[in-house]
Protein backbone atom coordinates (compact mmCIF):
# COMPACT_ATOMS: atom_id res chain seq x y z
CA UNK A 1 0.00 0.00 0.00
CA UNK A 2 1.30 3.35 -0.96
CA UNK A 3 0.45 6.39 1.38
CA UNK A 4 0.00 9.62 0.16
CA UNK A 5 3.21 11.39 0.40
CA UNK A 6 2.41 14.81 1.37
CA UNK A 7 5.27 16.36 0.17
CA UNK A 8 5.26 19.78 0.05
CA UNK A 9 8.95 22.26 -0.80
CA UNK A 10 9.39 25.29 1.07
CA UNK A 11 10.62 27.99 -1.53
CA UNK A 12 13.98 27.68 -1.58
CA UNK A 13 13.57 23.73 -2.20
CA UNK A 14 11.62 24.43 -5.27
CA UNK A 15 13.51 23.30 -8.55
CA UNK A 16 11.81 25.26 -11.16
CA UNK A 17 11.07 23.62 -14.06
CA UNK A 18 12.98 24.54 -17.47
CA UNK A 19 11.52 27.17 -19.55
CA UNK A 20 10.40 29.45 -16.40
CA UNK A 21 6.93 26.94 -16.47
CA UNK A 22 5.38 26.78 -13.28
CA UNK A 23 5.35 24.56 -10.26
CA UNK A 24 2.48 21.97 -10.61
CA UNK A 25 0.95 20.38 -7.20
CA UNK A 26 0.11 16.73 -8.92
CA UNK A 27 -1.94 13.72 -7.54
CA UNK A 28 -0.76 10.54 -8.82
CA UNK A 29 -3.34 7.73 -8.18
CA UNK A 30 -1.70 4.49 -8.93
CA UNK A 31 -2.07 1.12 -7.33
CA UNK A 32 1.42 -0.19 -9.22
CA UNK A 33 4.24 0.93 -6.63
CA UNK A 34 7.06 0.64 -8.95
CA UNK A 35 5.10 2.62 -11.66
CA UNK A 36 4.20 5.35 -8.87
CA UNK A 37 7.85 5.68 -7.78
CA UNK A 38 8.90 6.46 -10.98
CA UNK A 39 6.61 8.87 -11.72
CA UNK A 40 6.71 11.00 -8.88
CA UNK A 41 10.72 10.80 -9.13
CA UNK A 42 10.62 11.71 -12.63
CA UNK A 43 7.97 14.83 -12.13
CA UNK A 44 10.25 15.94 -8.63
CA UNK A 45 13.14 15.94 -11.09
CA UNK A 46 11.88 18.74 -13.31
CA UNK A 47 10.64 20.30 -10.23
CA UNK A 48 6.91 19.31 -9.84
CA UNK A 49 5.41 18.57 -6.20
CA UNK A 50 3.86 15.18 -6.65
CA UNK A 51 1.82 13.20 -4.08
CA UNK A 52 0.61 8.91 -4.58
CA UNK A 53 -2.02 7.04 -3.66
CA UNK A 54 -2.38 3.40 -4.36
CA UNK A 55 -6.40 2.85 -4.49
CA UNK A 56 -9.59 4.92 -5.90
CA UNK A 57 -10.94 5.50 -2.57
CA UNK A 58 -7.48 6.91 -1.11
CA UNK A 59 -6.75 8.84 -4.52
CA UNK A 60 -10.73 10.60 -4.16
CA UNK A 61 -10.40 11.16 -0.17
CA UNK A 62 -7.34 13.60 -1.13
CA UNK A 63 -8.48 15.02 -4.79
CA UNK A 64 -11.93 16.32 -2.88
CA UNK A 65 -10.05 19.07 -1.48
CA UNK A 66 -9.26 20.55 -4.81
CA UNK A 67 -6.26 21.26 -3.89
CA UNK A 68 -4.11 19.79 -6.71
CA UNK A 69 -3.39 21.22 -10.24
CA UNK A 70 -3.79 17.89 -12.60
CA UNK A 71 -4.72 14.40 -11.10
CA UNK A 72 -3.20 11.38 -13.16
CA UNK A 73 -5.68 8.76 -12.78
CA UNK A 74 -4.76 4.77 -13.56
CA UNK A 75 -7.88 3.65 -15.12
CA UNK A 76 -8.19 -0.11 -13.34
CA UNK A 77 -7.58 0.65 -9.77
CA UNK A 78 -8.84 -1.42 -6.38
CA UNK A 79 -11.47 -0.49 -4.29
CA UNK A 80 -13.11 2.53 -6.76
CA UNK A 81 -11.74 2.30 -10.58
CA UNK A 82 -10.40 5.48 -12.05
CA UNK A 83 -13.26 6.20 -14.10
CA UNK A 84 -15.61 6.18 -10.42
CA UNK A 85 -12.86 8.46 -8.76
CA UNK A 86 -13.21 11.30 -12.06
CA UNK A 87 -17.03 10.68 -11.81
CA UNK A 88 -17.76 11.38 -8.44
CA UNK A 89 -15.43 14.43 -8.27
CA UNK A 90 -17.30 15.64 -11.21
CA UNK A 91 -21.00 15.21 -9.26
CA UNK A 92 -19.70 17.24 -6.21
CA UNK A 93 -18.23 19.82 -9.07
CA UNK A 94 -14.54 19.85 -8.53
CA UNK A 95 -12.99 20.49 -11.75
CA UNK A 96 -9.30 19.32 -11.18
CA UNK A 97 -8.00 18.54 -14.82
CA UNK A 98 -7.67 14.58 -14.71
CA UNK A 99 -5.14 12.82 -16.88
CA UNK A 100 -6.73 9.04 -17.45
CA UNK A 101 -3.76 5.83 -17.80
CA UNK A 102 -4.72 3.08 -18.99
CA UNK A 103 -3.59 -0.60 -20.96
CA UNK A 104 -7.12 -0.10 -22.63
CA UNK A 105 -6.00 2.20 -25.67
CA UNK A 106 -8.98 1.43 -28.34
CA UNK A 107 -11.35 4.64 -29.56
CA UNK A 108 -14.40 3.50 -27.71
CA UNK A 109 -12.38 3.40 -24.21
CA UNK A 110 -10.95 6.49 -24.81
CA UNK A 111 -14.22 8.04 -25.75
CA UNK A 112 -15.78 5.96 -22.48
CA UNK A 113 -12.87 8.06 -20.25
CA UNK A 114 -13.45 11.38 -21.69
CA UNK A 115 -17.24 11.26 -21.58
CA UNK A 116 -16.51 9.71 -17.71
CA UNK A 117 -15.15 13.57 -16.93
CA UNK A 118 -11.22 12.74 -17.82
CA UNK A 119 -9.54 16.08 -19.62
CA UNK A 120 -6.83 13.54 -21.26
CA UNK A 121 -6.42 9.96 -21.96
CA UNK A 122 -3.22 8.22 -22.38
CA UNK A 123 -2.79 4.52 -22.72
CA UNK A 124 0.25 2.71 -21.95
CA UNK A 125 3.15 2.58 -22.29
CA UNK A 126 3.83 5.72 -22.90
CA UNK A 127 6.59 8.09 -23.02
CA UNK A 128 7.62 10.47 -19.81
CA UNK A 129 8.56 13.21 -21.65
CA UNK A 130 4.77 13.00 -23.48
CA UNK A 131 3.13 12.42 -20.23
CA UNK A 132 4.73 15.67 -18.84
CA UNK A 133 3.71 17.81 -21.73
CA UNK A 134 0.03 16.73 -21.42
CA UNK A 135 0.06 17.27 -17.85
CA UNK A 136 1.66 21.02 -18.21
CA UNK A 137 -0.64 21.76 -20.66
CA UNK A 138 -4.23 20.86 -18.56
CA UNK A 139 -2.12 22.84 -15.55
CA UNK A 140 -2.33 25.97 -18.30
CA UNK A 141 -5.52 25.48 -19.07
CA UNK A 142 -6.48 25.73 -15.90
CA UNK A 143 -4.45 28.00 -14.61
CA UNK A 144 -5.68 30.69 -17.36
CA UNK A 145 -9.00 30.09 -15.29
CA UNK A 146 -8.23 30.08 -12.20
CA UNK A 147 -6.84 32.70 -10.17
CA UNK A 148 -2.69 31.43 -9.12
CA UNK A 149 -2.15 34.39 -6.64
CA UNK A 150 -4.40 35.86 -3.98
CA UNK A 151 -4.30 39.31 -2.38
CA UNK A 152 -5.81 40.88 0.75
CA UNK A 153 -4.22 44.21 1.16
CA UNK A 154 -0.49 43.67 1.97
CA UNK A 155 -0.92 40.35 2.10
CA UNK A 156 -0.03 37.73 -0.81
CA UNK A 157 0.03 34.15 -1.68
CA UNK A 158 0.85 32.42 -3.90
CA UNK A 159 -0.82 28.35 -5.06
CA UNK A 160 2.06 27.98 -7.71
CA UNK A 161 5.21 28.89 -5.57
CA UNK A 162 3.48 27.97 -2.28
CA UNK A 163 5.02 31.72 -1.46
CA UNK A 164 3.32 33.69 1.24
CA UNK A 165 4.25 37.37 2.01
CA UNK A 166 3.13 40.44 3.69
CA UNK A 167 4.73 44.33 3.11
CA UNK A 168 7.19 42.30 0.74
CA UNK A 169 8.59 39.68 3.27
CA UNK A 170 8.13 35.90 3.33
CA UNK A 171 5.70 34.38 5.41
CA UNK A 172 6.67 30.55 5.79
CA UNK A 173 3.63 28.45 7.08
CA UNK A 174 2.81 25.08 7.86
CA UNK A 175 0.75 22.64 4.63
CA UNK A 176 -1.95 22.51 7.01
CA UNK A 177 -1.74 26.85 7.45
CA UNK A 178 -1.16 27.36 3.80
CA UNK A 179 -4.60 25.73 3.28
CA UNK A 180 -6.33 27.44 6.03
CA UNK A 181 -5.16 30.60 4.64
CA UNK A 182 -5.83 29.84 0.86
CA UNK A 183 -9.25 28.39 1.67
CA UNK A 184 -10.02 32.03 3.71
CA UNK A 185 -8.08 34.27 0.89
CA UNK A 186 -10.15 32.77 -1.60
CA UNK A 187 -13.06 33.43 0.31
CA UNK A 188 -11.89 37.09 1.63
CA UNK A 189 -14.32 39.72 2.68
CA UNK A 190 -16.77 36.79 3.33
CA UNK A 191 -17.58 35.02 6.90
CA UNK A 192 -15.95 31.26 6.53
CA UNK A 193 -17.43 28.99 9.15
CA UNK A 194 -16.31 26.15 11.24
CA UNK A 195 -18.00 23.39 9.32
CA UNK A 196 -16.94 25.30 5.88
CA UNK A 197 -13.04 24.87 7.64
CA UNK A 198 -13.52 21.73 8.75
CA UNK A 199 -14.69 20.18 5.18
CA UNK A 200 -12.54 22.01 3.22
CA UNK A 201 -9.19 22.24 5.35
CA UNK A 202 -9.52 18.90 7.43
CA UNK A 203 -11.62 16.88 4.93
CA UNK A 204 -13.80 16.50 8.17
CA UNK A 205 -17.03 15.56 7.44
CA UNK A 206 -18.39 15.89 11.50
CA UNK A 207 -16.94 18.06 14.27
CA UNK A 208 -14.56 16.25 16.24
CA UNK A 209 -15.01 18.52 19.11
CA UNK A 210 -11.81 19.83 19.56
CA UNK A 211 -9.68 22.98 19.31
CA UNK A 212 -8.02 22.40 16.13
CA UNK A 213 -9.24 25.17 14.41
CA UNK A 214 -8.61 27.63 17.42
CA UNK A 215 -5.40 26.60 17.28
CA UNK A 216 -4.32 26.68 13.58
CA UNK A 217 -6.38 30.02 13.52
CA UNK A 218 -4.11 31.62 16.34
CA UNK A 219 -0.93 30.26 14.85
CA UNK A 220 -1.32 31.71 11.78
CA UNK A 221 -2.61 35.19 13.03
CA UNK A 222 0.63 35.35 14.70
CA UNK A 223 2.19 34.99 11.58
CA UNK A 224 0.40 37.27 9.43
CA UNK A 225 -0.55 39.95 11.83
CA UNK A 226 1.97 39.87 14.41
CA UNK A 227 3.83 43.71 13.92
CA UNK A 228 1.23 45.31 11.51
CA UNK A 229 -0.85 47.71 12.89
CA UNK A 230 -4.04 46.49 10.41
CA UNK A 231 -5.36 42.89 11.73
CA UNK A 232 -6.29 40.78 8.24
CA UNK A 233 -7.57 37.87 10.25
CA UNK A 234 -10.57 38.36 12.25
CA UNK A 235 -12.79 36.15 14.08
CA UNK A 236 -16.80 36.94 13.45
CA UNK A 237 -18.56 36.47 17.12
CA UNK A 238 -20.71 33.35 17.10
CA UNK A 239 -20.35 32.56 13.19
CA UNK A 240 -16.93 32.42 11.81
CA UNK A 241 -13.51 33.98 10.63
CA UNK A 242 -13.23 36.14 7.95
CA UNK A 243 -9.80 37.74 6.13
CA UNK A 244 -10.44 41.04 4.92
CA UNK A 245 -8.62 44.48 4.10
CA UNK A 246 -10.61 46.99 6.69
CA UNK A 247 -8.89 50.14 4.40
Amino acid sequence: MISAVQYRPSARDIAYPRDGAFVMRLLIIEDDRDAADYLAKAFREVGHVADLAADGEEGLAHALDGQYDVLIVDRMLPKLDGLAVIGTLRSKGIETPALILSALGQVDDRVKGLRAGGDDYLPKPYSFSELLARTEALARRRGSREETVYRVGDLELDRLSHQVTRAGDEIVLQPREFRLLEYLMKHAGQVVTRTMLLENVWDYHFDPQTNVIDVHISRLRSKIDKGFTQALLHTVRGAGYMIRDSK
